[in-house]
């Protein structure tokens, strides 16, 4: 197994670094974001422009080329010739950046053969940073922005994933932005085998980050979404015993396709009482 863990540090400061230039923007009284349309129609702020541009200058030390959602523009033709590269959101909840509730993101992975083996959360208005990779395992904590630890200081203060919540019935994280009817119905259909089943919602890849730390068991996801979406937190999910799968249960997100958009998926954990309940709440 590769030792990732130089890079992982790389990464992690790319993305505490990133969080900064978005808080400086945040926090701005005089700032109006200057929101622009992407063709999609979904916004674009001078807050992932600027994290884009820093986090594109740290990771470009590494031997690895990088595909960000704001310079997404590469040929599948010229994509899949990487075996390892790396996929980053430079700010995932740019809806959520404009509503100015914090739940948004920096989503850092590294990819190596269609498998997210490190990824990078951080949430800066909380301070939460999540990072994992293969040979290290998924860890949790709070970390200034304005501070730069090193890793040895990160590793003795960071908290390994899951942390046991001790939640009753089955906890389902749920989209704050893109809710579906999909969504409803899967819900209900858990409602239905008898457990309680309680709902949160939250914005942007913290999702994810939910049903990795135990807060969560279960996140459906039956809406769109794209690759450097999901693949930071796919990673910190398999460091922490659980994974991203079609909708089919078994089979898990792979990454470089040549269309970037994912399927519709389910993250949980490998192993969980829950998982009966989700079966049925399928059918």
């Amino acid at each position: 197994m590769m030792n990732y863990s130089n890079y992982l540090y790389i990464a992690i400061r790319a993305a505490i670094d990133a969080g900064k230039a978005i808080m400086d923007i945040y926090t701005d009284p005089t700032s109006d974001f200057e929101i622009e349309r992407k063709a999609d129609n979904s916004p674009l702020t001078k807050a992932d422009k600027a994290a884009h541009k820093l986090i594109m200058n740290v990771l470009s030390v590494t031997p690895y080329p990088i595909l960000s959602e704001e310079g997404k523009d590469i040929p599948h033709a010229e994509r899949a010739a990487w075996e390892t590269f790396w996929l980053v959101d430079p700010l995932d909840g740019t809806k959520e950046f404009i509503k100015k509730n914090g739940e948004f993101t920096v989503n850092i992975a590294l990819i190596q053969k269609g498998v997210p083996v490190l990824g990078v959360i951080y949430v800066p208005v909380r301070k939460e940073l999540y990072f994992s990779a293969d040979s290290v395992g998924a860890y949790k904590l709070i970390a200034d922005c304005d501070l730069q630890p090193s890793m040895d200081e990160i590793m003795q203060k960071a908290t390994r994933l899951p942390v046991s919540m001790g939640h009753q019935g089955i906890v389902v994280v749920a989209s704050r932005s893109h809710q579906s009817p999909e969504t409803t119905d899967f819900i209900e259909n858990l409602r239905k085998q008898g457990q309680p089943v309680t709902l949160i919602s939250s914005g942007s890849s913290l999702k994810i980050c939910l049903v990795a730390e135990g807060s969560a068991d279960i996140y459906p996801r039956f809406a769109p979404t794209m690759e450097w979406d999901t693949a930071a937190g796919h990673a910190i999910a398999r460091g922490a015993g659980c994974d991203v799968f079609h909708i089919d249960g078994r089979t898990p997100l792979k990454y470089n396709k040549k269309d970037l958009h994912n399927p519709w998926f389910i993250v949980k954990p490998l192993s969980s009482i829950c998982l009966l309940f989700w079966s049925k709440g399928l059918k």
